[in-house]
């Protein structure tokens, strides 16, 4: 891996491509609930440290690319064997740097606040023995892909090079120092006479008390709180008690900067509780107060639905705002102070992207439930949708999946004995909605709450993972009507098969079903149909006026003029993958061409995009670990037409916020990543492979052989040879029934 510092010239030269910056952030009118009535303050731990090695020159850098132009830097001081300041974010070397590979015996054992510590010290080595240490990533989770070419930077370099508003340096273990004849106390007044320090922060009382008075009146002094049971080193008291006494913080402090959850405690399955008053006692005692711990690739709470940017909403913008914000990803507050505040009565909607919920709202609620459905339309939506299956006794429902074992507690019943494996519907097992009747669903399962992201051990809702009643679609034509939508989504799958297997005309069932509830007849909702086979859309365009969207199943990074004619000829509309998109590879943006959209669109076919998840693991490391920077990227960048997503919530909030339409006056952190920017900045020995180009549309993509006849006699009862029983069990099955009638 390349650690030369041309190496790091290189790339930091490429990074400065990553994006277009725009002018500083929208302006808020309103006063904030904030101590001086200001903005809250973002300040970056270590840099952008979710992305970039803590306190590596990317990660200083890219803040001022990437984040509000009044973000401050932070930086967690160590002091080496000869005194000099060094920004690390943990104590142990070894666990952010390569020390342990430079002097692989320099282990050594020392006790920290009364802790015996094992690990690599900065305490033993010059700052000239460091030059060939580097800097990795903290956070084992994150990707390694920029470790070991970053050096050490000293807290002179973090002052001096990087232009930033305000650098708040941290103390944390000053009396560790003092052990090796290192006054951190000297250090730091030298510091703040040489340069201006806006922030000093530190868990020990005795260190604040001492440089209060003696640096710069500039300087804030802001005392951290650790864990409630922790004990304070110089007052030998618990941090939970010292809360409680905040009078005598003000004593030596002008704020004090807790955990998150000081204010929005948890409980131990992770869903919030009621707020503290921690934020109202700071300020009735005079005293700005910062929350900690902010990282949008961290587990936090359930209720915000894995959406980093209604954390962030939720500690500055409702009955009380703190002072500011410790975070790893500052792109997200500054969005949120920026672009997201004071939203809560707009009515303002800037129309597009089209909002169209996946299986309702379902990264809350299990997949088209009528609590799933009730959720996507309190969030926003436009559009929700129904995905067609077919039971036993041929009522269409509502269902995700046409296996129940996907989406539905089944293999916990008795029913779980019928599971069979159908070649033409999936490899595996499974128990197919066509295998039970509509009252053995409603009666005998549950259903059960998808989770796209497990093999992440990423899981949604888990207090509601069984909530909601299932939904027949003549339920959810009922429950849309006359509700805030501007129409609703059918999709049809596996028509051919249920026609031919099954004897179920699906398109003929969606068709009578929406004549039967009158929704034909209205046009305040629109009708949407969609569907990856062209003959289920021929079909319907042969026989009603809907507007019909086919579905590309494949990645393609374009289509042919051909099949874009042949589309013309059946659908109004094409849904696309994320991935056809914007091409990515081991989570970075790739720099393929892509034109699929354009090509859509200038067909006059309007483009919608799925499936958009809120889950960090679901996303490039180019939209930083935020549903909303992605879902700006496909609205600004690729300029679809729609978002079709498991968060509608999510998506509608982006329609409304304050820095739309703002051209060249829009903020850097809500400017789209320039494609494979941060995959061109990885040094080229530890880039991933290349992906392969992806294919075009063609016309025998599109091309699909007529829908089988289904017979009227047939039509509403899926026959017995098509639920998997095997043949000599159906026969003996009808003769039984034969039998039974003859002897009535």
């Amino acid at each position: 891996m390349g650690r030369s510092s041309h190496a790091c010239s290189i790339l930091g030269s490429t990074l400065l491509l990553l994006l277009s910056l725009g002018s500083a952030a929208a302006q808020k009118g309103s006063t904030w609930k904030t101590l001086s009535g200001k903005a809250p303050a973002i300040v970056a731990k270590g840099g952008f440290s979710g992305l970039f090695p803590d306190s590596s020159d990317f990660a200083y850098m890219f803040v001022a690319l990437a984040s509000s132009p009044d973000t401050a830097l932070w930086c967690d001081i160590r002091l080496t064997k000869d005194g000099v300041g060094i920004c690390l974010p943990s104590i142990q070397m070894d666990n952010c740097t390569t020390i342990a590979n430079a002097f692989p015996k320099g282990q050594k054992t020392y006790n920290v606040n009364g802790v015996s510590t094992v690990g690599w010290f900065s305490v033993d080595y010059k700052f000239t023995d460091l030059k060939n240490v580097f800097l990795q990533q903290s956070v084992l989770s994150r990707g390694p892909y920029f470790d070991g070419v970053f050096q050490i930077l000293t807290v002179e370099a973090v002052l001096s090079q990087y232009k930033a508003p305000a650098v708040w340096l941290n103390v944390q273990q000053d009396s560790f120092y003092s052990q090796f004849n290192l006054s951190m106390r000297g250090y730091i007044l030298s510091t703040s006479k040489q340069s201006i320090v806006d922030y000093i922060s530190s868990p020990e009382v005795n260190f604040l008390t001492s440089i209060s008075g003696r640096v710069s009146k500039k300087t804030k002094l802001v005392f951290r709180f650790l864990d409630e049971r922790s004990i304070e080193p110089s007052t030998n008291q618990t941090y939970g008690s010292m809360l409680k006494n905040l009078t005598f913080v003000k004593t030596f402090a002008s704020g004090i900067l807790v955990p998150k959850n000081y204010i929005w405690p948890v409980t131990q399955d992770n869903y919030l509780l009621p707020h503290t008053s921690v934020v109202d006692d700071a300020h009735k005692a005079g005293l700005e107060i910062y929350a900690a711990d902010f990282a949008n690739d961290f587990t936090f709470s359930y209720n915000y639905s894995y959406d980093p940017l209604a954390e962030y909403l939720n500690f500055i913008d409702g009955a009380f705002s703190v002072d500011g914000v410790l975070t790893d990803f500052p792109i997200t507050p500054s969005e949120a102070v920026g672009c997201f505040s004071n939203l809560n009565n707009s009515k303002t909607d800037h129309a597009k992207p089209l909002v169209i919920s996946h299986n309702g709202a379902s990264g809350d609620y299990p997949d088209c439930t009528d609590q799933a459905y009730e959720k996507a339309v309190a969030d926003g939506a436009d559009v929700i949708d129904c995905p067609v299956q077919v039971t036993k006794d041929g009522i269409p429902i509502c269902m995700s999946s046409i296996d129940l074992m996907d989406v539905t507690t089944v293999a916990t019943t008795q029913f779980s004995a019928q599971a069979v494996t159908i070649n033409d519907l999936k490899a595996t097992p499974g128990v197919f909605t066509f295998n039970l009747t509509w009252d053995d669903i409603v009666r005998n399962l549950k259903p059960m709450i998808s989770n796209p992201m497990s093999t992440y051990h990423v899981f949604r809702n888990p207090r509601n993972k069984n909530a909601g009643n299932f939904m027949r679609l003549s339920d959810f034509l009922a429950f849309t009507e006359g509700r805030d939508l501007s129409g609703i989504m059918i999709s049809v799958e596996h028509a051919a098969f249920m026609a031919e297997k099954l004897g179920f005309g699906v398109v003929d069932a969606v068709i009578k079903a929406l004549d039967d509830s009158g929704y034909s007849k209205q046009t305040a909702q629109k009708i949407m149909i969609q569907s990856t086979n062209s003959s289920v859309l021929g079909k319907f365009k042969q026989e009603t006026k809907y507007n019909l969207v086919y579905m590309i199943e494949e990645d393609v990074r374009d289509a042919t003029p051909s099949s874009l004619a042949d589309i013309k000829k059946f659908a109004d509309a094409v849904s696309v993958r994320t991935t056809s998109v914007f091409p990515e590879t081991h989570h970075f943006l790739t720099n393929q061409s892509d034109n699929l959209v354009q090509s859509l669109q200038s067909a006059g076919l309007p483009v919608y995009v799925y499936v958009l998840m809120n889950e960090f693991v679901s996303q490039p490391y180019d939209f930083f670990s935020d549903a909303t920077s992605q879902i700006n990227a496909y609205v600004q960048l690729a300029k679809v037409d729609g978002l079709i997503t498991d968060f509608p919530g999510t998506a509608h909030r982006y329609k409304l916020n304050s820095c739309m339409n703002m051209g060249n006056n829009t903020p850097a952190f809500m400017t789209p990543p320039q494609l494979g920017g941060l995959l061109s900045a990885i040094s080229p020995s530890a880039q991933p492979p290349a992906a392969a180009p992806m294919p075009l549309l063609t016309d025998s993509d599109v091309a699909e052989p007529p829908l089988p006849l289904v017979s009227n006699t047939t039509a509403s009862s899926p026959s017995d040879a098509a639920l998997g029983m095997p043949t000599d069990v159906s026969i003996l099955v009808t003769v039984l029934m034969l039998c039974a009638s003859l002897l009535i």
